[in-house]
């Protein structure tokens, strides 16, 4: 199964105000994953911008930023206001998990310490690649968020660890992915998907300044690492 390419209609871990007038744009580039933050927007224009990426058959994705258990839970729930299929990101399972119970939405946490806004994914890679596994170890976690390109050390050495570690259990790696050369790193970790948002939002991937040209960038590369058997 190739590696999940999520376009995240985001900036610098906010949504943008323009994300739902990118929709018809984002779909026509064949784009089958769509995603936005919990902040950025009204939760009445983020309903709006579910309920269109769904109408359109794409796999609908939250991601948390929110660093304090309310705002966490906060989250959570509105997760299931939107009807999301996959929320990502948070650091507390134990909050999140019981709120999520029933609902069918897969959860990924994030590996590792995150601080600040935006996110910083802090501590060694041992560190990171032990957390991971602890949050596996747990009921209701389905994989993992990694922000590896938030890492200060080797974000490739660290995601392909964190996803060895991992087995079967998916990875989806996040955060700051802007570069040929970072998606080829991504696609070779073994990630089960990754993220772009503000690399493409800022025209600085192949295809610029166009942002249908950019998402076709990325799904061609994805498709051609799957055509060559790298998996």
């Amino acid at each position: 199964m190739k590696p999940a390419f999520i376009f995240m209609l985001t900036r610098k871990d906010r949504t943008v105000p323009e994300a739902r007038s990118l929709l018809p744009e984002v779909f026509a580039a064949g784009v089958g994953h769509v995603g936005f933050k919990n902040i950025g927007l009204p939760h009445d224009e983020l309903r709006l911008i579910a309920e269109e990426a769904r109408a359109a058959g794409a796999t609908v994705y939250l991601e948390v930023v929110s660093l304090d258990p309310e705002s966490e839970a906060a989250s959570a729930r509105a997760a299931l206001d939107l009807g999301v299929d996959v929320l990502m990101g948070g650091t507390r399972p134990k909050l999140v998990v019981p709120i999520l119970a029933g609902s069918g939405i897969r959860y990924f946490p994030f590996a590792g310490r995150v601080e600040g806004h935006p996110s910083r994914l802090e501590g060694s890679i041992r560190s990171i690649v032990a957390s991971a596994g602890m949050l596996l170890d747990q009921d209701g976690v389905d994989g993992l968020d990694l922000l590896a390109y938030r890492f200060r050390g080797d974000s490739a050495e660290l995601a392909r660890q964190v996803c060895a570690a991992a087995g079967r259990r998916p990875v989806f790696v996040a955060g700051s992915i802007d570069s040929v050369g970072r998606i080829r790193e991504v696609l070779d970790c073994g990630a089960a998907g990754f993220t772009i948002g503000s690399a493409i939002l800022e025209g600085r991937l192949p295809g610029a300044p166009a942002i249908h040209e950019q998402l076709r960038f990325v799904d061609r590369m994805v498709r051609e690492w799957e055509d060559e058997g790298q998996f």
